[in-house]
């Protein structure tokens, strides 16, 4: 993905996709969910798989809402590695079974993707190690593909510690970890306390390398500084909600808001040379790596109607989302 990248700035790297958007959990941060849409129809998801294939994106990361939810995504993964394209997908691990698990590998997955939120469920998650730790070790026994687990620090976040805790629980099972930082309720950056510093630090050193772990953007997130940045939003990565609109990022949705039919290279070029005024405090994980394959070149000429500041609690993982 990184050769290709670099070689060619024509493609997307990384597709975010929304196959559904209803969700079996209610966490109070989370903005990117309901409890009733009905799944994407197949034939229309694999319409639009195809469509990325067409141009020549690298990797796409199926999530939601709970994409476990959708009838037919065994076939939305599988159709994914047909046309040449690297399949990730980014769950709350509530579903996974040992027989699923297994489908997965079948269907041709590549990385899968779990955030836990904390070490004992509260009201605010049930994503917490206590209920996951079994489906984590299945994880471990059955999987086929790479498995990545997210822990967070920041406001909200009522025990630091189970940070670590998950951290390193994921590495004791063989996964990679990584840490997400949440804003505030207002949407903003606020700088992480002296020992979750030491815990971002800490779980920032541990582990495996992977792409998920270019992250040296998040040291300023941790102080709550902004980072000066060229965000490819729109052209090397792409948001394609459940509607089959192509946005920035989970957290601008509306910009640009075209049918991914309709979405041409000329726009992904101009999206390409656009400065994004949301991007000094953003803190989508996924653009920022992506953004790094093309941090040298092509200066950013156009202005876009991206608000400076996101619109609601956002976190920091290998995704865009907390799922």
């Amino acid at each position: 993905m990184l050769v290709k990248g670099l070689v060619s700035t024509s493609h997307p790297l990384l597709v975010h996709i929304i196959p559904i958007r209803r969700c079996n959990l209610s966490c109070t941060y989370c903005n990117e969910y309901d409890d009733f849409s009905k799944p994407v129809p197949t034939e229309e998801m694999l319409r639009r798989i195809d469509r990325l294939g067409a141009m020549g994106t690298a990797v796409i990361t199926i999530s939601g809402g709970e994409p476990l939810l959708h009838p037919d995504l065994d076939a939305i993964i599988a159709r994914i590695r047909k046309n040449g394209i690297l399949a990730g997908l980014i769950t709350n691990g509530y579903l996974l079974v040992a027989d699923r698990i297994e489908r997965l590998n079948r269907a041709g997955l590549e990385y899968l993707q779990i955030s836990i939120d904390n070490v004992q469920p509260d009201d605010v998650s049930k994503k917490s190690l206590k209920v996951l730790d079994q489906k984590l070790a299945l994880l471990a026994e059955h999987a086929e593909f790479q498995v990545n687990i997210n822990s967070v620090l920041g406001s909200g976040v009522r025990n630091p510690e189970d940070a670590l805790k998950v951290a390193h629980r994921a590495l004791e099972l063989g996964f990679t970890s990584t840490v997400g930082i949440l804003h505030d309720g207002n949407g903003q950056l606020q700088p992480l306390g002296p020992r979750e510093r030491e815990i971002f630090e800490e779980i920032m050193s541990l582990g495996k390398r992977s792409f998920t772990r270019v992250n040296g953007f998040q040291h300023n997130i941790a102080a709550g500084r902004e980072n000066d940045w060229r965000c490819r939003a729109g052209s090397r990565y792409l948001y394609v909600c459940e509607d089959g609109l192509v946005h920035y990022c989970s957290q601008q949705r509306g910009y640009p808001g075209v049918p991914l039919g309709e979405y041409t290279a000329e726009q992904r070029r101009r999206e390409f040379l656009t400065k994004k005024g949301c991007a000094p405090r953003c803190t989508v994980s996924c653009v920022h790596q992506v953004s790094v394959v093309d941090r040298w070149r092509a200066p950013q000429t156009f202005d876009s109607g991206a608000s400076a500041t996101p619109g609601s609690l956002v976190q920091l993982t290998g995704s865009a989302t907390r799922n």
